[in-house]
């Protein structure tokens, strides 16, 4: 059986909620409510996790109870719990550097100046080979204080838009197992771009 893990990055609590830096934990709960499943604490990965089987693969959907600099701990964790290779586990994370709402697949790489990443590849002993799914938060204007940005909730408008562009993403690990890394990528930055080209 084909499995993927697909990890949400983000800060617990609720005044963390919607903040620009969740935008990776808002989508795992957007897949996990979309699915109609429930996430629940697992004290031995340090998060809560959902899981969707069929016959032929299995998908976990992992938010970490960490704050995002520790993220390491959980992803690790998890590896570990549900039994995974590295490159069988999907981050999705906040961007700064993509404009807002703009979504883009990444297969591996460094963390670009991202403390969730960085974090998990020191856990994961300098293993970078997880894909990554970047959400585009976009950089603040006018001298605004970066940690600042990030933990705000963005203006009801560009929310609203990001929602929308993520429910494209909601079969996004169904068709990483099934159609294989390449095509999909193809597929979703295509759409993308298309996109873009329209407006």
């Amino acid at each position: 059986m084909k499995l993927l893990m697909i990890a949400g990055l983000g800060n617990p609590g609720e005044e963390y909620d919607l903040t620009r830096h969740n935008a990776g934990a808002d989508y795992v709960k957007l897949l996990c409510d979309k699915k109609s499943l429930a996430l629940k604490k697992e004290k031995q990965i340090n998060g809560s996790f959902a899981e969707l089987t069929t016959e032929k693969y299995k998908l976990i959907f992992v938010i970490p109870s960490t704050y995002m600099n520790e993220s390491g701990l959980s992803v690790a964790k998890s590896k570990k719990f549900f039994n995974l290779e590295t490159d069988q586990i999907l981050i999705a994370h906040d961007e700064l550097d993509l404009p807002k709402s703009e979504i883009r697949l990444k297969e591996s790489g460094g963390h670009g100046g991202h403390n969730g990443l960085r974090n998990i590849i020191d856990h994961l002993q300098g293993d970078n080979s997880f894909k990554r799914l970047r959400i585009g938060i976009g950089k603040p204007k006018n001298n605004i204080d970066m940690i600042s940005y990030v933990l705000k909730k963005a203006p009801r408008k560009d929310r609203e838009e990001l929602m929308l562009k993520l429910h494209h993403y909601l079969d996004l690990g169904e068709r990483i197992i099934l159609d294989g890394w390449q095509k999909t990528v193809m597929k979703y930055h295509s759409s993308e771009e298309e996109e873009r080209n329209e407006s």
